[in-house]
Parts: structure tokens; C-alpha cells; sequence
């Protein structure tokens, strides 16, 4: 068949149209007003710019650079770029998937553990040069009123094996031969986090990382298990929810652990629902901050998502159903959902657990409670296993959104279930790049999911582990993985998170208005630098 090269450049534009006919960001980009059809030039501009003089050369901190590359190698040059610096001010609506243990920079972690006297920190043996690089800090909440800075310290040659010892004395004590306090810094936030030499080079497994990842949290949480710190962590969360853009957040909380923290005594127990009574404590104060300045639209408040370990019998997770369905009876303001979390390559496939989650949904269901599954689901390279399958099960169990989705790319159908049910795909690019699920983002299947038509909410999952603080950082790495992706898709992103926050519908007309009036004024921002730097 003959044809001239204006009908194959015709059929050619037809082709393509067809095959990005289902994006969401199509309806958004046919209707622009100047001054975004303006910011989205400028964006890609500079992005052009960025990816040509940043991205395209070997540096001093960079051997082999590319858009998209690895997070944690990568970072420092992030924060350098024009593009990282709109993407910081850009309102990102709503942080669908983070797990609350790690959402605040580890630092301020650190910085809580010195403040209180009786946060103490105990190892296996005495800490040394040799042994530095394979110990970990085990911190843990005393009862106050107790001198914790008498014996010797966990550095010292008569050091007592798991013996507590103040963790400011522990820092202060530090030798210098190991860098001084501020070598005891770097042995904690080693110990929160995961760098990049652990990341692409002594942990590059999926199943290696995440024995890291885990460790992590066996740090954090000596230090969050008491109330005063949780208190503080909050309003840190809350603050940096803010700095970032975040107008709304759901956070996962691992409840698991029956008694979350003990109070300030150091003695007495919270439970499950103490914890819930703190967490509404101190959002409503933070949220009554902001009215008071004027600025309630800044951050419109935050919800729970109740989740536990899936590790756990049938017979256990009836109990957390239960306990789950009372807190939301007493605070069904603050519980949004349920979810089973946890390494899915390594623990137990949903399917284990049909018969107590198609009983709870039963009983919501009698009760006319409403009360949504939000599963983890597909977080794996696998095809087609137990873990894959995950997928198909968090759909037949009416899940509302699925977090990371990654294999669902392999499933047509799923795919096409979650465009017509509205399921959204909560996926978090950097997570799955530094827990070894793709080694870049433009490997990341994010851009086929968002060619066909599925809903997708971005998330930053465990950001205090990896760096990854708020959601700029995810934004980001996605806007420069593509080039069909603009900023005009990353409005439409943020905007649809807030879609799919479990909101009442008063509250998610507010959350919508507020954020087109935020981004009404960055679009225009964004054109004004422009056209004062030209």
C-alpha cells in the first residue's frame, strides 16, 4: 500500500493519539488556560535545559548520570536543579501511602532520643572500630526519674552487654577514635536508614534490602515508643506536610504491636486506643494553629490507616478486625481504612487470610458501616506467583485503591478493572527503586500504568529511611523520566489524589477548591520567575 508523507504523518498522529487516548491527563491538557499552557512550556523548557547540561554529563559527584537515576546517588544533584525547585512549590494535594514510623527526617528521630534522659540505648557488646559497622543502636524508653548516666558507656571497656545507658551520655562519651558525638549521629542515622552503598551495592536484592529495611524500624522504634515523642513526631510530620505542599494525609500505622508507647512516666501502657487519642491531640491543636493564622487551607487534616503485619494466624487477625472496627466506631474521623502490610515476597499471601476478612466485610456490611480495605498488593517482580496474585484478591475483596500496584502491569484485565471501578494505584516510585524493584525510574512501569487510564495517586511510602521527605522528590523523578509527562500531569496526579481520599463530600469540595486556588497562583508563579529571568 502507497502512501505519501502527509497521510503517514496523519496516520502517524492518529496512532499516537489512540495509544495515549486513555492518560488522565488528556481532558486537562484540551482545556489549559494561558497561563498554564505558558508553565507547562516553561517546565519542559527547562527540563530540556536540565537534562542536556545536568544529566548528560559525567561530574564530580556523578560517574554516569540520567534523568530518573538512582535516588540516592542521585539526590544532592536534585536539590541543586531550577526543575526540583518549582517542583518544592507545587501543591501536591493529598499523601496517600506513607507509613507513619517513617515519615520524619531521621534526624529529628536522633534529636528526640537526646532530648529525654531516660531514652537509653543498650548493644549486644561493646561498640568498637571493628564492630561499628554491624551493631545496631537498641534504644528503649525507661521509667523517668531514674539516673541512667553512671555505669559505663556502650563505648566503654566495662561496658555491661545490654546494659541501658542515657543516650545523651552514650553521645557524649563517644571516643574520638570514632568520630566524636557526631560519629554517634552517623552510627544512628545509619542505623534509620538506608544509604546508598547498602542500597546499589551490598544489599542490590529485593529479598537483601528489605532484611535491611526491616532493621530500620527495629531502631526507630525504642524511640517512638514514648508519648512525648510521638507528640513531638506528630507536629513534625504535621509541619513538614505543609513545607512540602501536602494539604491532606493518610497514614499507615502498623498496630500490631498491641501496646504502641508508654506515657511520660516511662511505666504506663497506651494502647490502641490511647494512641488515637494522642494522634486526634495533636492534629486538632496543630489544625486549631492554623486557623488562628489564617491559614486553614494550608493543611486540611490527616486520617489513620489501620494496619498489621502479615505474619499474623487467621486467628490473630480476627482480634485486629474486631479492635479495628471499635476504634472506628470511637473515632471515625480519624480511622480511614485497613491494610495487611509487610514484606509480601517473604510473608503471607492474602489468600491465608480470605475467611476473617470476607467475615469482617459481612459484618460491616450488617452493621451498614462502610469501612474500606486499602491492600498492599503487587509489590514484586514476581509473574504470576502467590505474591502477584495478590492483586486479583485485593480486587475481589473491594479494595478502594491497592498500594504499589508494581505488578500489575503484567495484568491487562486488573488494569483495565481499576480504570472502570476507579481503583487507585497508590505507587511510589523512589520506594520501589531503592528497595530493588527496578533499578531506575524510567524502568518503573509507573508510565505504562498511567497509559492505561490507571488511577494513580503518588506516594513516598517510608521517606525518614529513604531521603525521600514529602513528596517533591517523587514528583520529581516521574517529571523527569518522561517526555510526555509535564507539569500539567503532575497537577492532574495531585488534584486526583485528593479524589480519592476517603473524604466526605463536604470535605473533599473543600480540599478540591483550596488546592485549584494553590495551584491557580503556582502556575502563575511559575511565569512570573520566567519572565523576570529572561
Amino acid at each position: 500500500m502507497s502512501m505519501d508523507l502527509t497521510s503517514y504523518l496523519a496516520q502517524r498522529a492518529q496512532l499516537i493519539a489512540e495509544d495515549t487516548s486513555l492518560r488522565v491527563d488528556l481532558k486537562k491538557l484540551a482545556s489549559l488556560t494561558p497561563t498554564e499552557s505558558a508553565a507547562e512550556s516553561i517546565v519542559r523548557k527547562i527540563r530540556n535545559a536540565e537534562a542536556e547540561k545536568i544529566w548528560s554529563h559525567k561530574n564530580e559527584d556523578l560517574e554516569h548520570p540520567f534523568p530518573g537515576m538512582a535516588f540516592l546517588t542521585a539526590k544532592t544533584t536534585i536539590e541543586s536543579t531550577r526543575l526540583f525547585k518549582i517542583v518544592k512549590d507545587m501543591p501536591k494535594g493529598a499523601l496517600l501511602h506513607a507509613h507513619l514510623e517513617a515519615t520524619v527526617d531521621a534526624r529529628v528521630l536522633l534529636e528526640l532520643a537526646i532530648m529525654y534522659e531516660n531514652i537509653c540505648v543498650r548493644t549486644s557488646g561493646r561498640v568498637t572500630a571493628e564492630n561499628i559497622g554491624s551493631i545496631l543502636p537498641d534504644f528503649y524508653v525507661m521509667p523517668k526519674g531514674v539516673e541512667y548516666d553512671t555505669s559505663p558507656s556502650i563505648t566503654s571497656e566495662g561496658y555491661n552487654p545490654d546494659s541501658h545507658v542515657s543516650t545523651a551520655k552514650a553521645r557524649n562519651d563517644w571516643p574520638e577514635a570514632l568520630g566524636g558525638p557526631e560519629g554517634f549521629d552517623t552510627w544512628v542515622i545509619r542505623g534509620l536508614t538506608i544509604n546508598p552503598q547498602e542500597a546499589y551495592g551490598t544489599h542490590n536484592t529485593a529479598i537483601k534490602i528489605w532484611d535491611k529495611f526491616i532493621t530500620c524500624f527495629s531502631v526507630s522504634r525504642g524511640i517512638l515508643g514514648y508519648e512525648p515523642v510521638y507528640r513531638r513526631f506528630l507536629r513534625h510530620l504535621f509541619e513538614s506536610c505543609v513545607e512540602d505542599g501536602i494539604s491532606y494525609a493518610e497514614i499507615r500505622m502498623n498496630f500490631t504491636i498491641k501496646t504502641i508507647m508508654v506515657r511520660e512516666d516511662g511505666v504506663t501502657p497506651v494502647d490502641h486506643e490511647g494512641f488515637f487519642m494522642v494522634f486526634q491531640e495533636v492534629l486538632a491543636g496543630y489544625l486549631e494553629e492554623l486557623a488562628q493564622a489564617g491559614q486553614s487551607d494550608l493543611f486540611l487534616g490527616a486520617k489513620l490507616i489501620y494496619t498489621i503485619v502479615r505474619v499474623i494466624s487467621k486467628e490473630d487477625l480476627e482480634w485486629y478486625l474486631d479492635d479495628c472496627l471499635s476504634l472506628k466506631q470511637k473515632f471515625p474521623a480519624i480511622l480511614a481504612g485497613f491494610d495487611i502490610v509487610g514484606p509480601e515476597d517473604t510473608c503471607k499471601p492474602l489468600i491465608d487470610y480470605l475467611e476473617p476478612l470476607i467475615a469482617f466485610r459481612r459484618k460491616c456490611e450488617q452493621m451498614g458501616f462502610d469501612f474500606p480495605f486499602l491492600f498492599h498488593a503487587g509489590e514484586t517482580l514476581g509473574d504470576g506467583n502467590s505474591v502477584d496474585q495478590n492483586l486479583y484478591d485485593a480486587i475481589l475483596l473491594g479494595t478502594k485503591r491497592i498500594g504499589h500496584a508494581f505488578s500489575i502491569i503484567k495484568h491487562p484485565v486488573l488494569m483495565k478493572i481499576c480504570r472502570e471501578r476507579n481503583i487507585c494505584c497508590e505507587v511510589c516510585p523512589i520506594s520501589n527503586e531503592i528497595l530493588r524493584l527496578t533499578s531506575s525510574i524510567p524502568a518503573h512501569p509507573f508510565p505504562a500504568m498511567l497509559n492505561h487510564g490507571v488511577p494513580i495517586a503518588l506516594g513516598s511510602d517510608d521517606p525518614g529511611i529513604f531521603g525521600n521527605l514529602g513528596l517533591s522528590y517523587d514528583f520529581f523523578q516521574v517529571l523527569v523520566s518522561s517526555e510526555i509527562s509535564g507539569l500539567i500531569t503532575l497537577g492532574v496526579l495531585a488534584r486526583q489524589s485528593l479524589e480519592h481520599a476517603l473524604l466526605d463530600d463536604v470535605s473533599r469540595k473543600r480540599a478540591l477548591q483550596a488546592w485549584d486556588q494553590r495551584w491557580e497562583r503556582f502556575v502563575e508563579q511559575i511565569v512570573a520567575a520566567d519572565n523576570t529571568t529572561a
